[in-house]
Order: structure tokens, then sequence, then C-alpha cells
């Protein structure tokens, strides 16, 4: 039962942590980003680590850790599914738990932008860093960054995201920068998600770091189709599509597939609205989401 092994993960980090770094050194890696569709299909699940645990009207619904990691070792197991993007404390479970093999793995870097808090766009590199990624044997790393006028600390995010770019470039490791034009409103930090803002998001986030060889943009879908074209057309850089929360199935899943079908799209990487969709089918929802590659 997978209850019972989750269950002794606890016993594994008390009394044998180093399993931890043998079980990422006999991992089998994936011999390629992409499943048999051509695409990659990416299950996120590092929102927690930024107190991010919301979804739907229940504001807990990812805080169990021995729930979320049973419905991350389904998603796992499904077929198309190509990897998996989370923080160390997740990772390291799943390595325990062995569902890693020939999956792509991506550490989640900066999670010091709490969702909610007032220094919310000064999102420090708390997380992984392209060298324990390369030492991990995993293929790259994820960098958040939001993009405020109104938030002098906007410069500091944009330069640290640039050297979190180089290094893993250095390293020949994916950049995954996920770019967002935003602001405060009322108190909070709102991504805008209208095309235009969109696109210079992506312009900006298109130019971080000394190189660009190994950079990857991880980008939301705009509702109008049209739009969506102009805003993969701003960067020949290669785009992974974010599902965010997902109030209408059917309209999300829509705009993925058309999205899916320009040049520069690679792939999905999907969270929440597959680890809890609305009618609790994980198995069904991952299965949904791999037919649109």
């Amino acid at each position: 039962m997978l209850s019972e092994k989750v269950s002794r993960l606890v016993e594994t980090r008390v009394n044998d942590p180093g399993a931890i770094a043998a079980a990422a050194a006999r991992r089998v890696k994936a011999t390629s980003l992409f499943g048999k569709h051509g695409k990659a299909m990416i299950i996120a699940a590092d929102h927690p680590a930024r107190g991010a645990n919301a979804v739907g009207s229940d504001p807990f619904a990812m805080a169990d850790r021995f729930e979320l990691l049973e419905r991350m070792c389904l998603a796992l197991e499904r077929p198309g599914v190509t990897g998996v993007l989370a923080t160390a404390d997740i990772l390291e479970d799943l390595l325990l738990l062995g569902v890693l093999d020939g999956k792509s793995v991506f550490g989640s870097m900066n999670r010091a932008g709490l969702a909610g808090s007032v220094f919310e766009i000064d999102d420090r590199f708390t997380g992984y860093d392209a060298e324990t990624i390369a030492a991990m044997g995993f293929d790259g790393g994820k960098m958040l960054t939001r993009i405020a006028l109104d938030d002098p600390a906007t410069p500091a995010a944009l330069e640290n995201t640039a050297r979190a770019v180089d290094a893993l470039n250095d390293r020949r490791l994916i950049a995954m920068v996920e770019p967002f034009w935003s602001c405060w409103q009322d108190g909070r930090i709102r991504n805008d998600l209208s095309p235009d803002a969109v696109v210079k998001s992506v312009t900006v986030a298109s130019g971080l770091g000394r190189r660009s060889a190994y950079t990857w943009l991880k980008l939301p879908v705009v509702a109008d189709p049209e739009a969506m074209e102009r805003v993969l057309a701003s960067s020949t850089l290669p785009a992974l599509l974010l599902g965010g929360e997902v109030e209408d199935p059917d309209t999300a899943f829509a705009s993925w597939g058309r999205a899916l079908k320009l040049p520069t799209a690679q792939g999905l990487v999907v969270g929440r609205s597959l680890l809890h969709p609305a009618d609790g089918d994980v198995a069904g929802a991952v299965d949904r989401a791999v037919d649109l590659l």
C-alpha cells in the first residue's frame, strides 16, 4: 500500500537520511524531456513552499503532505507524464518512494516571496541552487519572476533570476523562468494576464542572463487564441504552458489544446488543477491533459 510506504518516509528521514542521496544516485534518468507524444507533461507541486496551499474553497487542500504525495504518485504513474517540478522536501520524498525513474526532474529555486506577504516581489532563492540540482542529477531549475514596476524590489528579483539562469546555463541545465507582469492592488500582488502584459513579461524574461541556450519559459495561457499566438511569437525560447488553478475545466483544456499547436509550445506544467480536480478523479484529469499532447 502506498500509504504504508509514505508512513515509512519519516522513519527513513530519522534513521537513514543518507538514503536520499543514494536514491538520487541510482535513479534512472529520463532519456528525453518529451514523451512519445513529442511534448513534455510535467506535474508541479512547489506551491506549498510559498504558503499557497489553497485549491478552490479549501485553503489547506495541498497542506496534507501524505495526501499530496499519494496524488502525485498517482499522477506520475499515468502514461504520458514525463516529469515533475517541486521543492527539495517533496522531490526527496518522491525519490525515496522510487517513482522518479525515467522522469525529468526540475527543482524549484526561489520560494521566499510568500503568497500574500508585503515582500512577495522580493522572491529570494531559498530553495534549490544550480549546484545541488546538478549534483542530484536533475534536469533543471525553475524560478518565479514577477516584474512589478511599482515595487522597488523588482530589480533585485530580476538580478537574482539572471544569476540563476547563468548558473544553470553554465551547467547545461534548463533554466525554467516563469515571468509575470505584476502590480500591487488593494494590498496584494496581482498578475496581469492581458496579452500585452504577458508579451512584455516574455520579452524581459528572455533577456535575463548572459546566455540563453538552456533557458525555457513557463507561461500562462491567455484567453484569446489569436493573442496567444502573439504571446508565443514574442520569443524563440521554448515555452511550457502553465495550468494554474482552473475554474472551468472544459474551457481551460480547450485553451491549452489550441496553444499547444503553436511552434514554441513544448508541453504543459500543471499542478493544482490535475492534482485536485473538481471531480476528484486525478487519473482522469491527468489522462485528459496528456490527450491534448
